[in-house]
């Protein structure tokens, strides 16, 4: 069993959260170093904690690296820079101030991507444009599935549904049409000019030559022309950037023969040394048959069997399971923990970080209000207090050669979630994302074929309980 000792304890993030204090209490370096694109409806974020922003086509126009150097974010870099906290990372001021946990702007800041830059950083003038080294881009919403708590942005299965039956008759307006071209984040239609993946291809060449990681999410990767673009780039290169870790999302429910393309291009990479690493990212939320009601198009023994073909031919790729742990991942979420355990098991190899080619990323949904672990009744935390235990128990100490087994970060992130759901909450608004609970659940039930109740047995009182709610 890993040793119990709390984050406040670990040396190392320590010394970076005392480097970034020095500064502020709100300085993070992922503002310089990590962005994350969504060129499908060209907005900008230095991570997935706070909310988008438009990129300006007049900035990109003459400098393609506004796409990152958004006036918007060189002045959150300068209240970073003068000691303040920006409201809009609210999320790493919630697990810093609620807990003794580290957020993420300490991890991010400790990446290897980001801490040999940090005195650099702190030394520079906000209003410098900065190469990041860190890139997440979306090419497009382009997608064969259609998420519970995702919508018509990230998804053109989404786009279809809302095209046919409108949104969803919940309190908020997160899946609204109106509501996207109102915030401008309605998707470029594929068939239209995309100004944003212009200025990318036009800032790609000298982006790439510093590169330490480069991501490509979605949509569905697999399905936009760009991914095949990028890979066939590097491939092409007389002199790679062989130090770049290449990383592609993917939810694994494509066709195979997709799958298959992804294989023959990533052991070519692998076989010629052009990247020193690839991982590949897809998403989960539970297991079984709940995770197919999440996740609309799901196919979960496909799935697996898509994990276990990349794993067992791509033997120097790493493999990580993004959770977004939402209301619906609580009872089968164990089960999920045990097999990824098996997995890294099966996979094991001494030579890589934690001696594994495979990860599980845990991070809880905070929109919509409606789906998130915060809409429960708190008897239902027993749950997750279970899961935060067996995955301590499931542990590797520290770097041990001898041992296979989750590492710190994977089981604190899933102890965050219990830290989150009893964080204090306003009764007014958990009645009415309740009431929303209920109108979009029964809504999907008939828009999808879907069975609530009969899926998720353990809700169907609160359900009921939901059904009665009048706001």
């Amino acid at each position: 069993m890993a040793d119990e000792k709390t984050y406040s304890e670990n040396p190392i993030y320590l010394r970076v959260k005392e480097e970034l204090n020095e500064v502020g209490p709100g300085m993070c370096a992922a503002k310089w170093t990590q962005v994350t694109l969504q060129l499908q409806n060209g907005h900008n974020h230095s991570c997935h904690h706070p909310r988008t922003h438009k990129i300006s086509e007049q900035e990109i126009a003459r400098n393609p690296s506004a796409l990152h150097n958004t006036r918007y974010k060189k002045l959150r870099r300068k209240e970073m820079l003068q000691g303040s906290r920006p409201s809009e990372c609210d999320y790493c001021w919630g697990v810093e101030d609620n807990s003794d946990r580290f957020s993420d702007r300490i991890f991010k800041s400790g990446e290897s991507w980001s801490y040999p830059f940090l005195k650099e950083i702190k030394e520079s003038d906000w209003r410098d444009d900065y190469n990041p080294k860190y890139v997440e881009v979306a090419f497009s919403n382009a997608c064969n599935f259609k998420c519970s708590y995702c919508g018509p942005a990230f998804s053109s299965k989404w786009v279809e549904e809302i095209e046919q039956y409108g949104a969803y008759p919940t309190l908020d307006n997160f899946n609204s049409p109106d509501w996207l071209k109102l915030e401008d984040k309605f998707p470029i239609p594929a068939r239209e000019h995309n100004p944003y993946v212009e200025a990318f291809w036009k800032w790609w060449p000298d982006l790439y030559r510093d590169l330490h990681t480069f991501r490509i999410t979605g949509g569905e990767p697999l399905m936009a022309k760009d991914t095949w673009k990028v890979l066939d780039y590097i491939l092409e290169q007389e002199n790679p950037n062989t130090e770049l870790k290449l990383a592609i999302n993917s939810n694994l429910g494509v066709p195979t023969s997709l799958v298959e393309k992804l294989i023959e291009k990533i052991k070519r990479i692998e076989d010629e040394g052009r990247v020193k690493e690839i991982v590949i990212f897809t998403s989960v939320d539970t297991w079984g048959e709940q995770a197919e009601y999440i996740r609309t198009g799901l196919e979960f023994n496909r799935f697996w069997d898509h994990v276990n073909m990349i794993l067992t031919q791509c033997p120097r790729v790493i493999i990580t399971f993004m959770s977004t742990y939402n209301a619906l991942s609580v009872f089968n979420y164990e089960t999920l923990i045990h097999n990824v355990y098996g997995l890294k098991d099966a996979y094991a190899s001494t030579d890589r970080y934690w001696n594994s080619a495979v990860f599980l990323d845990s991070s809880y949904l905070r929109y919509p209000l409606h789906q998130t672990v915060q809409v429960l009744p708190y008897d239902f935390a027993k749950y997750i207090l279970d899961q935060s235990k067996l995955i301590t128990y499931y542990a590797a100490p520290s770097f041990s050669p001898e041992h296979i087994g989750y590492s710190d970060v994977e089981v604190q992130k899933v102890k965050r979630i219990y830290d989150w759901m009893n964080a204090p909450q306003d009764a007014s608004q958990q009645m009415k994302n309740r009431y929303s609970f209920y109108q979009y659940f029964s809504n999907h039930d008939i828009r999808r074929g879907t069975d609530f109740c009969k899926t998720f047995p353990e809700l169907e009182e609160f359900y009921n309980f939901c059904k009665t709610i009048k706001v």
